[in-house]
């Protein structure tokens, strides 16, 4: 299992409606509207890096609102 933390940034006033949309999203453990320099911060996971590359692209970035993402898997060193 592969997990990661997606830190995406919206168009104004959308990060409300961004993170209810992704919380619906198969994978998604969290997602919460933050402050600060993005907007959102998700929480996702997946059984392997490309699945989880798969969901991100295919359907965390075609959310409505969001401009930007940046994916940061989790490490265990």
């Amino acid at each position: 299992m592969v997990q990661a933390y997606i830190l995406i940034q919206t168009e104004v006033g959308k990060a409300s409606a961004v993170a209810e949309v992704i919380s619906k999203i198969d994978g998604v453990i969290q997602a919460e509207d933050v402050t600060g320099p993005y907007d959102v911060i998700v929480r996702a996971q997946a059984d392997t890096v490309d699945e989880l590359g798969r969901m991100v692209v295919a359907k965390v970035q075609q959310v409505d609102g969001i401009t930007r993402t940046l994916t940061c898997p989790v490490v265990h060193i």
